[in-house]
């Protein structure tokens, strides 16, 4: 059985490895043919001396490590190692000079990903300032360690002229532009991948990168005059900014590159600002470079401090969204008033608590205006009464609503000064306290009730103590009577308490007043549906009692065969006035 199940997750598990391999090598291939186009995009961009002003290939590997995170390691290694092998053997290096450039480019690649994935985490995107930096930087420090093995690699393998600061200097240039220019459009690919921009931002980034290449082509065109040194950047700036601005950090990686080709192609050819003739070839790259490198640092600055804004924004409006809920489901609506100006702001739930029309100004008169009369004056001595000592007050206060109802308000407000203390704001809270105030109001009703009924409580009891004591000959008879007619009161306190003190049925009275000495074999009652009120029901108690012990003693229910029939009829619809009650004996024993 325990084979059986082996064999059966062998089996599921070999689709899954399959599908990975296929996704790694696939990968690897297309890590490998984007690196040679890049790379032959680079070659054929070189100077006349042979110097390639910046090497995007370094860019694709970078950046698609950086972009697909750990998982993507080796497929991305494995691509980047065979392109350059094999563009390197295409070209004039022998086998192994080929794979130590492999080796290095692999390793830079690994490096920049590395220092990004230890410092920033995966997914990374550009849209923070410290990620900006932060990929800079994990372009330089890759790119200067990558640049000691391609220099040592070129002066032992390939023959090199050149000194070997002089070949680790143009390859730690060329590389670190080419992981700043292109790594970021590959990022940014990715996180839009992640979380598409909206239509209408797709479509004005496209026109607005569009315009950027129209601007390009005027730039490169306009003759190698001195005025024409700032005109790339009065051209150039404002397009830049507006897709920073608008759109998302994607679109100002591929404006960077599209402005990295444009200087890099008019240096090759030799025309423009970039190609004047009369400049020494490595004073031109040099210019090269640092204007690619002013631009995309100024284009990705750009979007993440927008990006982060935006960030922001959303957090903030989020936040006050919330805010906004809690405060509408509590009730409470916050302002701000504004001394000097004499104006006012609320919260978005005011015209909700306090019933104004959320399209007219609701000024600190019109709120004066509908609090009550009453408490008015109070009110006013609270508000103006602030001073730097005392600048803080609470008041509850009547107010009337637009739909002409009367709630209750409960304000808690601070007061500012200035340097010289005179008022400047009051803001605090309001919060509606109507179902507070009308839950005390209903609680003092209730005391006070209860206490009424406390008092009569007590006030019969002592009636009934002094009753008994007269109709008792002696202490042992006075103590049990006395007993029985409190209980009595208290079953039909109990009977009250039930039906909340809003009236007991007639039948149900008899029942409890009846149940200690009678039965329903010695026991008849019938009569219409009476509701009696509290104090018809504690006086008839009473009565009811007396006839029963007297019956339960010396009448109907002191001899096994006697009966007792209790009838009532209402003459009037008033229960109370108009009830008569017939209480019969039968078979009573003689006294």
């Amino acid at each position: 059985m325990l084979q059986s199940v082996r064999v059966q997750a062998q089996k599921s598990d070999a689709p899954d490895l399959t599908r990975r391999w296929l996704s790694a090598i696939s990968l690897a291939a297309v890590v490998a043919g984007v690196y040679v186009l890049s790379a032959r995009l680079s070659l054929a961009l070189l100077t006349p001396d042979g110097v390639a002003v910046f090497w995007p290939a370094a860019g694709v590997a970078a950046g698609a490590l950086i972009a697909l995170g750990p998982s993507a390691r080796w497929a991305v290694v494995a691509g980047t190692m065979i392109a350059t092998i094999v563009a390197n053997l295409l070209g004039d290096r022998n086998v192994i000079s080929s794979f130590v450039f492999a080796l290095c480019n692999a390793g830079e690649a690994v490096l920049a990903a590395g220092l990004i994935e230890h410092y920033f985490g995966s997914p990374f995107n550009l849209d923070r300032l410290r990620h900006v930096l932060g990929l800079v930087a994990a372009a330089v420090v890759a790119t200067a360690i990558s640049g000691i093995g391609g220099a040592l690699g070129f002066i032992l393998f390939h023959s090199a002229t050149a000194s070997i600061f002089a070949t680790w200097q143009n390859w730690f240039a060329s590389d670190a532009l080419g992981i700043v220019t292109f790594a970021p459009l590959v990022i940014g690919l990715a996180s839009a991948a992640r979380e598409p921009p909206t239509h209408s931002e797709t479509v004005e980034g496209l026109l607005a990168l569009a315009l950027l290449v129209i601007m390009s082509i005027v730039v490169i065109a306009l003759p190698p005059e001195p005025w024409t040194t700032v005109v790339p950047i009065a051209l150039l700036f404002p397009v830049l900014l507006w897709i920073a601005a608008r759109c998302q950090p994607v679109f100002s990686a591929a404006a960077a590159f599209i402005v990295t080709l444009a200087i890099v192609w008019t240096t090759t050819i030799g025309v423009g600002h970039f190609g004047d003739p009369g400049l020494p070839m490595g004073d031109r790259v040099l210019a090269a470079r640092a204007g690619i490198i002013a631009v995309a640092l100024c284009a990705y600055v750009l979007a993440a401090l927008f990006a982060e804004r935006r960030q922001h924004e959303a957090a903030l409006a989020e936040s006050e969204a919330r805010l906004q809920e809690a405060l509408t489901a509590g009730a409470v609506t916050t302002f701000v008033w504004d001394v000097d100006t004499g104006s006012s702001q609320r919260s978005a739930d005011a015209p909700q608590i306090l019933g104004f029309d959320p399209q007219q100004t609701f000024t600190p008169k019109d709120f004066l205006a509908r609090v009550h009369p009453d408490d008015r004056a109070r009110f006013k001595a609270l508000v103006y009464g602030v001073d730097p000592d005392h600048p803080a007050y609470s008041v509850v206060f009547r107010f009337r609503h637009s739909d002409g109802r009367e709630i209750w308000l409960e304000e808690t407000a601070k007061a500012e000064f200035d340097a010289v203390g005179q008022l400047v704001r009051i803001q605090g809270l309001t919060l509606d306290v109507t179902a507070r105030k009308r839950s005390e109001d209903q609680q003092s009703l209730l005391i006070a009730a209860l206490d009424d009924r406390a008092k009569n409580l007590l006030a019969r009891v002592a009636v009934v103590a002094k009753a008994t004591r007269h109709s008792s000959d002696s202490l042992d008879e006075y103590v049990p009577a006395l007993d029985r007619r409190i209980q009595s009161m208290a079953d039909a306190h109990v009977v009250l308490s039930q039906n909340r003190w809003e009236g007991v049925d007639l039948a149900e009275l008899v029942r409890s007043q009846l149940a200690p000495s009678a039965t329903d074999a010695n026991t008849t009652i019938g009569g219409p549906d009476v509701t009696l009120s509290v104090a018809a029901t504690q006086v008839l108690a009473t009565v009811l009692h007396e006839l029963v012990t007297n019956a339960a003693k010396y009448g109907a229910l002191s001899t096994p065969h006697g009966r007792v029939e209790l009838s009532w009829t209402r003459q009037r619809a008033d229960a109370a006035a108009g009830l008569s009650v017939t209480w019969r004996e039968i078979g009573a024993a003689l006294p």
